[in-house]
């Protein structure tokens, strides 16, 4: 005959209320990028439960998506892919800002943009490894606190 544990049985009835109670308190706001299989609380797909992180996954997705790369809205993005391997000249930062300082104004109007800084990080045996951006700003509807992002533009091995 077989012998059961009465710890093995599941979850209780008052642990699974408690998760139900959890996902009423922090509803989901936005899919969290890139795309993640979610797990109980969230449904099919990771959700984002906290405002900062959907801004900047949102944000994130305007710096790194280029005219034509969205369906049905051919003007979302910063557009910035022509601009990789110019990034660290003044008229390509002050072209590149100008694209971002647009796309914001846009479609994020509530982010208020402080600063751009390019960067590159140099591989092995002097050759390009990284290119990118790193950018702060606040959301004055939120708080005034100075964020930043980092966004990879190009990376090869």
């Amino acid at each position: 005959m077989a012998k059961y544990d009465f710890k093995s049985v599941g979850e209780d009835h008052q642990k699974r209320t408690q998760q139900r109670l959890q996902r009423v308190q922090e509803p989901p706001i936005g899919i969290k990028t890139p795309l993640e299989l979610g797990d109980s609380n969230d449904g099919l797909l990771k959700m984002h439960r906290n405002l900062d992180k959907t801004i900047e996954d949102n944000f994130r997705n305007l710096l790194l998506t280029n005219w034509g790369e969205r369906l049905m809205d051919y003007q979302f993005g910063a557009n910035l892919k022509e601009l990789t391997f110019e990034l660290g000249s003044e008229d390509f930062d002050n072209e590149a800002i100008s694209r971002i300082s647009q796309a914001v104004s846009r479609y994020l109007p509530f982010i208020q943009l402080r600063t751009f800084e390019p960067f590159s990080e140099i591989g092995q045996e002097n050759s390009l490894a990284k290119v990118g951006i790193r950018i702060t700003y606040s959301i004055s509807q939120i708080d005034n606190k100075e964020r930043k992002i980092d966004v990879i533009l190009y990376a090869a091995g």
